[in-house]
C-alpha cells in the first residue's frame, strides 16, 4: 500500500477524513457543494450563483466562456472564504465537474473557444436540421441513442460551421468539460456528454464518420474520451482561490446521470429530475439494440451510456420546469415566499380545472401556450394546467418506455421543483411508490462522489 498522501494537513486514504466538492453547471444556476469522505451525506457547506447567459433575439441564449470562468471565480472565491470560517485551514482535494448536456465551445487551435456555447433549449440551427442527408436523418436515432433535433450539439456545430466558423482543427467540449479545462484539467470528452452529441455511434462507441463528413471534420473533433471520474489534471489555474488550488479535477458526466448515480442505483426505479428540465431516468444493466433505440427516439427517448461505467441510462424528458417558470415570470411571480403561496393556492384546487387549456411540454417543444376560454385562469389554475399537461406527457413517455423495458415499481423525485407540495401531488398521481430525496442539490453531491472516486484511483497503487 502506497503511503497516504497528505494536503493541507488532512491524510487522503488513511484514517483522517479528506474534502470532496462538486461542481452542477445547471441551466438556471451553478452549484458548488463540499463534503468528507467520510461522511459524504453531511455537507460541509454549499454555495450558488445564476448561470450567466447571455440572451439574444427569439430566444438565442449563449454563454461566453469569460462569463462562466468569472462565474466559477465568484462561486468558489465565496466557497473557500465560507470553508476558511467553518473548518479552518483546510482544502479541498477533488473536484468534479458536472451539468448540462448538448451545450458546448468549439475550441480553436490556440486553444480558445472560437464562439459562445448555445443553451440546450436554444432555437438556432432548424435550417440545418432541414439539410442533413436522408441517410443519416433515417439512421441518426437508431445509431446515436438520441432523436435527432435542433437540441443535438451536431445541429448547434452546423450552425457554427455555416456562420463561417471554420471546423478544420477545432476540437468540441461540453460546459462541464470546458470548466473543467478552466480550473486545470485537460481537455477530454466525457462518455456520457458525448453520447449526448449526436456524434458518436452507440454500437461501436466511435465517432460517427457519416455524421463527421457531413459536418466537415473528422476525429480529430473529439478530445480524447474517458470515463466520468478519470482524474484529468489538477485545479492550478491562476485564479483558482486557495481552497481548490491543487485539487484533483475530473468530469463528473451529464447531470441528470450523475445525480442517479448519487441516489445509488435501482434498475427498477425512475429516477426524476425536475430542474428547467424535467428527466425521468432508468438504469441499464445492457444498452438496448438499434432497432430499441429508434423506436423509442421515436418518443424522443435516450439511451446513452451512464456515468457508471458499464451501465447505461435511457432518458425521457418533458419541459415542465421551462413552462413553470416562464409561467411564474409571466405573472410576476418571484422569490420563496411568492411562490410558497402560489404553492399554497395550488394545492386549494380540487377536480376539473376552469376553462384553460396548456400546451407545450412534449421534450422537443417548451413554448408556454394558454388558451384562457374564462375569466378564472388564474396563475394557480395556470400552473396546476401545467402539472396535468407534463402529466399526460408522461404517461405516454412510460408507456413507451415500458413496452422496452420491464415497469419502475418505484420512483425517486429530485430537483428545484420538488420542493414544491403541488409539484409532487402532480407527479404522484402518476409515477410509481414516488418518494422525494432529502437533498436539496442531488446533481453537485453525486458529483462530490464522484470527485471521491478520482480521487482513490489515485491512491490506487
Amino acid at each position: 500500500m502506497p503511503e497516504p498522501l497528505l494536503r493541507g494537513g488532512i491524510r487522503i486514504g488513511g484514517d483522517l477524513m479528506s474534502l470532496m466538492a462538486g461542481l452542477d453547471i445547471g441551466s438556471t444556476g451553478i452549484k458548488v457543494l463540499i463534503s468528507s469522505t467520510d461522511a459524504p451525506d453531511d455537507e460541509v457547506l454549499r454555495e450558488q450563483i445564476p448561470t450567466p447567459w447571455t440572451s439574444g433575439p427569439n430566444g438565442t441564449t449563449d454563454l461566453e466562456s469569460a462569463a462562466l470562468r468569472t462565474a466559477l471565480e465568484e462561486l468558489l472565491t465565496r466557497a473557500s472564504a465560507r470553508l476558511a470560517e467553518l473548518r479552518p485551514g483546510e482544502r479541498v482535494d477533488a473536484l468534479a465537474t458536472t451539468g448540462m448536456g448538448e451545450s458546448g465551445f468549439l475550441v480553436g487551435r490556440n486553444g480558445a473557444p472560437l464562439a459562445p456555447a448555445p443553451a440546450w433549449f436554444d432555437p438556432r440551427g432548424a435550417d440545418q436540421l432541414g439539410r442533413v442527408p436522408a441517410l443519416i436523418a433515417a439512421e441518426f436515432a437508431g445509431r446515436c441513442g438520441i432523436p435527432l433535433g435542433v437540441q443535438v450539439t451536431t445541429t448547434k456545430i452546423a450552425y457554427r460551421r455555416d456562420e463561417g466558423i471554420s471546423l478544420a482543427g477545432a476540437r468540441f467540449s461540453s460546459v462541464p468539460e470546458w470548466a473543467a479545462h478552466l480550473l486545470g484539467g485537460e481537455l477530454v470528452a466525457e462518455r456520457s456528454l458525448l453520447g449526448r452529441t449526436g456524434l458518436i455511434d452507440q454500437d461501436t462507441g466511435r465517432a460517427w464518420p457519416e455524421m463527421l463528413a457531413h459536418l466537415g471534420t473528422d476525429e480529430t473533433l473529439l478530445p480524447p474520451v474517458v470515463d466520468a471520474g478519470t482524474p484529468s489534471g489538477t485545479a492550478e489555474a491562476a485564479w483558482v482561490p486557495d481552497a481548490f488550488r491543487g485539487a484533483i479535477v475530473t468530469v463528473a458526466g451529464h447531470d441528470h446521470l450523475v445525480a442517479s448515480a448519487g441516489a445509488g442505483v435501482a434498475a427498477d426505479r425512475y429516477d426524476v429530475s425536475l430542474g428547467t428540465a424535467e428527466v425521468l431516468l432508468r438504469v441499464l444493466d445492457t444498452p438496448l439494440d438499434l432497432a430499441a433505440r429508434a423506436r423509442l427516439a421515436e418518443r424522443l427517448i435516450n439511451v446513452v451510456p451512464h456515468v457508471i461505467p458499464g451501465r447505461w441510462a435511457l432518458v425521457a424528458g418533458v419541459k415542465t420546469g421551462l413552462l413553470l417558470r416562464r409561467a411564474l415570470r409571466l405573472f410576476g411571480i418571484s422569490g420563496a415566499q411568492a411562490r410558497d403561496a402560489l404553492d399554497a393556492e395550488v394545492m386549494r384546487i380540487n377536480g376539473p380545472l376552469p376553462a384553460v387549456e396548456v400546451s407545450g411540454a412534449r421534450n422537443d417543444d417548451g413554448a408556454l401556450r394558454l388558451n384562457a376560454l374564462a375569466d378564472d385562469a388564474t396563475p394557480a389554475v395556470v400552473f396546476e394546467a401545467i402539472l396535468r399537461h407534463s402529466n399526460d406527457e408522461i404517461r405516454l413517455l412510460i408507456d413507451a418506455i415500458d413496452r422496452e423495458v420491464p415497469q419502475a415499481t418505484s420512483a425517486l423525485l429530485t430537483g428545484g421543483w420538488s420542493s414544491m407540495r403541488s409539484v409532487r401531488r402532480a407527479r404522484s398521481a402518476v409515477l410509481p411508490d414516488l418518494r422525494v430525496s432529502e437533498r436539496e442539490q442531488d446533481t453537485a453531491y453525486g458529483a462530490a462522489l464522484i470527485a471521491a472516486r478520482a480521487l482513490r484511483s489515485t491512491l490506487t497503487p
